[in-house]
């Protein structure tokens, strides 16, 4: 099932991050993905080594979750491959019948566990999407014809749309559609005015925008995320809150309820909501069922 399918039917996808562990043994990932977040959301998001952190592949971890009769989406970061491995993942995703794709250009190395490993970038995000775009219409990147029938795919793209640089956004965001982009998530939202003012802009390019959510855990992180975090500001009375009531706060409840409040605000503006859960996968059923969704 593509995610597009559902935009176009005018139904409202929910979306959940996850990210594969370090090492190859996925029992628990599979035990909280199948008890929290399967009969709650339309699709998984895989992420692709997140912040350049060395874990097992998105594309391995799509298989496994799509055996398990989950919908995938599979993310793709121009980091780690050149334009070869790039377009053979992408080949390899569609045998599997991965369908769902979220197209990146990744963190840098230095800022993740292997800082000395050497950054690819042969592509960015845009001309990842558009390399996406010729495959489907049945060549490589170099224009050598496909075997068979092309694959086709739901291509999902990143948008920050509470930046301050809303007209560099909004370009980003121009060119993403242009070279193929159908659907895209937002990094975290957590200034709801910002947001709706972006969307009334962003509505031009007609495609359907999913509201992103990071479940807010402590004041403590909410500050690392406004100094390291471009694209994201954490309000100081959001911190506030989540520091009012220290045992509230640890125990996941406040976080639930700024999440939840952000969705309820936001629902009206976008066409889907994507939660970054970051391991608290168990909250992802409250959070929907408080913002009523």
């Amino acid at each position: 099932m593509k995610i597009t399918e559902l935009f176009q039917r005018g139904e409202f996808p929910i979306t959940a991050e996850v990210g594969p562990p370090k090492g190859f043994h996925i029992e628990h990932l599979m035990d909280e993905v199948n008890t929290y977040l399967k009969d709650n959301v339309t699709a998984v998001n895989v992420t692709d080594n997140q912040s350049s952190v060395m874990r097992l592949g998105s594309l391995a971890t799509c298989k496994a979750f799509k055996d398990e009769g989950l919908t995938p989406i599979f993310q793709l970061t121009c980091r780690d491959r050149n334009r070869i491995a790039l377009q053979s993942d992408i080949l390899s995703a569609a045998l599997f019948g991965i369908e769902n794709l979220l197209l990146l250009t990744g963190d840098h190395t230095t800022l993740g566990d292997n800082p000395q490993s050497k950054p690819v970038f042969d592509l960015d995000s845009v001309s990842l999407i558009h390399m996406v775009k010729t495959l489907e219409q049945g060549f490589d990147l170099a224009g050598n014809p496909l075997d068979g029938e092309p694959p086709k795919f739901a291509k999902g793209a990143v948008v920050s749309a509470c930046s301050d640089s809303v007209d560099v956004q909004l370009a980003k965001m121009e060119a993403k559609v242009k070279a193929g982009a159908e659907y895209f998530q937002t990094q975290a939202v957590y200034e709801p005015e910002k947001f709706m003012r972006f969307m009334e802009k962003a509505k031009q390019f007609g495609v359907p925008v999913m509201l992103g959510i990071v479940i807010p855990k402590n004041a403590g992180m909410a500050r690392f995320m406004n100094d390291n975090v471009a694209g994201i500001t954490v309000p100081q009375d959001m911190i506030d809150e989540l520091k009012k009531d220290k045992e509230k706060t640890k125990a996941g409840i406040t976080g639930v309820e700024i999440s939840a409040r952000i969705i309820r605000e936001c629902k009206e503006y976008c066409q889907g909501v994507h939660i970054m859960a970051l391991g608290w996968e168990s909250k992802v059923p409250d959070i929907l069922k408080l913002a009523q969704i």
